[in-house]
């Protein structure tokens, strides 16, 4: 049978790349017992040799050291323990290893080829998973596998591999890889790595209509609150309008209430300044009255020859004289009250005068 340069996948869920059953377990504990121990130290040199590298082929070490001791394990489980649910176990772990290599050697790709790697690594996950839990021995088992349950060479009697690779040179060629399903379809890698980038340009023009979509419910939910905030705008500013305005008419009214006011409070003021006034100037007239009353009286009562050397005291209060003193005879203070009679002015005359 022409071999198939590249590898083949296997991922048929049914007995398609299942390898033949393998020798019924021994039981041999202590036979057992040094396989694993020889496993655990095998894991340990190699992951001393993988301390020596950085990056990520560190991490695809790691991964490698770790798969090769599950397949170790799972070979001594076959070999050596009765025990089905021990052996599946085992499968497990084994699978979940060889899957963890595949992707840490995906991750020194990019874009749709990192695609098509970690799709290609979860199908083969996916199928010797399916292959554990079904009791098949696998990649673990007779079958030429390589890592991740990779059939390295397809040089077979088997009539559903010779099928397999029938499909797989047909699709793609003696040269290329290919993958069939447990519905027996064959897809190439490379188709699968074009159908990862439509894929991606799908869901990159999905993202894109969903961003304008998104972009137009933004802006029309923005164009609505401007709308909101204009209107509310306006109607503050009506309403800031016509308190001013009513605000200034009522300032209106007040200044002119005010000024009336101020007007009325001036002619009262003016008012009674005048009264006070006009009372002022009678009282300062009267007070000039008096004292020149009281001069003139002096004067007389100097001129009289029997009164010059008198000595008698003067006050004029409203035209009223009052006087005082002391005099030699009555005569002498009837002269004084008649002098003070005769002047222009005086209402009447008050005499208080002792005669000595």
């Amino acid at each position: 049978m022409k071999s198939l340069l590249a590898t083949l996948l296997a991922t048929a869920a049914g007995a398609s790349f299942a390898a033949a059953p393998a020798a019924a377990p021994n039981n041999d504990a202590a036979a057992y017992r040094t396989v694993s121990q020889k496993a655990t130290s095998d894991y340990k040199t190699a992951s001393a040799r993988c301390d020596a590298r950085k990056g990520n082929e560190k991490d695809v070490c790691m991964a490698e050291a770790k798969a090769t001791r599950a397949r170790s394990e799972s070979q001594a489980i076959a070999k050596y323990n009765n025990s089905e649910q021990s052996r599946a176990n085992a499968r497990t772990r084994l699978a979940e290893a060889e899957y963890e290599v595949a992707k840490e050697k995906c991750d020194d790709k990019s874009g749709a080829a990192k695609d098509s790697c970690m799709d290609n690594a979860k199908s083969v996950r996916t199928a010797a998973l399916a292959e554990a839990r079904a009791g098949r021995t696998g990649a673990s088992g007779n079958a030429a596998a390589g890592s991740a349950g990779l059939i390295a060479s397809t040089d077979t009697k088997d009539p559903a591999k010779a099928a397999a690779v029938a499909k797989c040179e047909k699709a793609g060629g003696a040269d290329t890889a290919c993958l069939v399903d447990n519905k027996g379809n064959a897809t190439t890698l490379a188709n699968r790595a074009d159908n990862a980038t439509e894929r991606a340009a799908d869901k990159t023009r999905d993202g894109a209509e969903t961003a304008v979509d998104k972009t137009k419910a933004v802006a029309a939910i923005v164009v609505a609150k401007t709308r909101e905030v204009a209107s509310a705008a306006v109607d503050k500013t009506r309403q800031a309008a016509s308190t001013v305005a009513q605000k200034t008419e009522n300032a209106t009214e007040n200044t002119k209430d005010a000024a009336s006011t101020a007007v009325a409070k001036t002619d009262n003021a003016a008012d009674r300044a005048g009264d006070k006034t006009r009372d002022a100037g009678r009282t300062t007239a009267s007070a000039a009255s008096d004292t020149a009353i009281t001069t003139k009286v002096k004067a007389n009562i100097f001129k009289e020859p029997e009164l010059k050397s008198m000595a008698l005291h003067v006050e004029t209060e409203k035209g009223v004289v009052m006087l005082s003193g002391f005099v030699e005879s009555k005569a002498e203070a009837d002269k004084a009250i008649k002098t003070a009679r005769d002047v222009e002015g005086v209402t009447s005359v008050k005499s208080t005068i002792k005669v000595k």
